[in-house]
């Protein structure tokens, strides 16, 4: 198994209002969020996002961050599983140019409306099958998206990340380590369908002989 990291550590930080979110969501809220469609990214706030648009302050203060970590350069090749609209590939990119990148979302919608520059190096696909040769990518990474699987599927998608990953993957996964923890991510998830605490992941990651590098989220 990898190292617990946080490669996102410089990753722009955004109040939330839990209570809220808790005394708004329902079944039908979680249904619709998990479709993954207009809805989530550009719908109402309610659904997800409430509008999903490209901003250089989120990705550009972590790139340096991922490009240290796995010594990214000009001739590495790196997968975004979840790709959502491409904003992490595009600000990759343009930090290293020459790199290859790749991603991958199950949202047609997130797909069709890619950013433009990233168009051509995104394709709608499932995480437990990834479309790819083994060792076809240098890095694979996979920011908010394995948790959206039931717990089995987690495993497969954990599995698939491992096979096309010549050296190194980051992944990021709802978690909690205490009681309080716990009461928090139920009242703030909107689309996870497998939230753990950060030992049953890590026994997870064991299970399906996982080795890439993790860390947690936790509002």
């Amino acid at each position: 198994m990898g190292n617990e990291i946080d490669l996102l550590k410089n990753y722009p930080k955004t109040k939330r209002d839990i209570s809220g979110r808790l005394e708004s969501k329902t079944d039908e809220v979680r249904t619709i969020a998990r479709k993954f469609e207009k809805e989530f990214f550009d719908g109402d706030r309610l659904y997800g996002y409430g509008g999903f648009s490209y901003n250089p302050r989120f990705w550009t203060p972590v790139i340096p961050t991922l490009q240290k970590h796995f010594s990214l350069t000009a001739k590495s090749s790196l997968l975004d599983v979840g790709s959502a609209k491409g904003f992490m590939m595009y600000d990759l990119a343009k930090s290293i140019p020459g790199i290859k990148v790749r991603g991958i979302d199950i949202s047609q919608y997130a797909i069709e409306n890619t950013i433009e520059e990233m168009q051509s190096f995104v394709q709608v696909a499932d995480a437990k099958s990834l479309p790819f040769e083994d060792n076809s990518f240098d890095v694979v990474i996979a920011i908010n998206t394995v948790h959206n699987l039931e717990i089995n599927e987690c495993g497969r998608a954990l599995a698939e990340i491992q096979r096309v990953s010549r050296y190194g993957s980051f992944i990021t996964v709802d978690a909690f380590r205490n009681d309080k923890e716990k009461e928090i991510m139920a009242a703030w998830n909107l689309t996870a369908k497998t939230i753990l605490h950060v030992d049953d992941w890590k026994k997870l990651f064991r299970d399906v002989g996982y080795t890439g590098d993790y860390f947690w989220f936790i509002p």
